[in-house]
């Protein structure tokens, strides 16, 4: 019961951070080192500088689903600490040792999902921006 609560805080946590993160970098206007409207500047410093990106909804939506699937890494790798420290402590208790072990490979099986997931929305977005 426990560390049912202790789960539910961390996926609770998480979840605010995962929140403030994505409505912050989709809400909030790029911040420049120039004057991205100075026609004196060249087209290359304003590119190089940043001026030249575009907030559209693909690249909200990618950032978010960037978020979200960090935050879900984020918990992956929180779950393995846990099953380290429950396996760690089981004190050869063979339904404790395999409850840790469980909850180890499910949490590296979803860290797997994750970077899958990442490297797959990324090519997609890669592929559609050529296209």
């Amino acid at each position: 019961m426990k560390s049912l609560k202790l789960s539910n805080l961390i996926i609770a946590a998480f979840v605010g951070l995962f929140s403030i993160l994505a409505f912050d970098s989709a809400l909030t206007l790029p911040t420049y080192a120039i004057d991205c409207s100075d026609s004196s500047i060249s087209a290359e410093v304003k590119t190089a500088a940043g001026c030249n990106t575009e907030t559209t909804l693909p690249n909200v939506i990618v950032n978010i689903l960037n978020a979200i699937i960090l935050v879900a890494g984020i918990v992956a790798v929180i779950f393995i600490i846990i099953g380290g420290v429950n396996y760690m402590t089981s004190s050869g208790d063979a339904g404790k040792v395999a409850k840790a072990k469980n909850t180890i490979l499910y949490a590296l099986i979803g860290l797997v999902i994750c970077v899958l997931a990442f490297a797959i929305v990324n090519w997609t977005i890669g592929v559609l921006d050529k296209a």
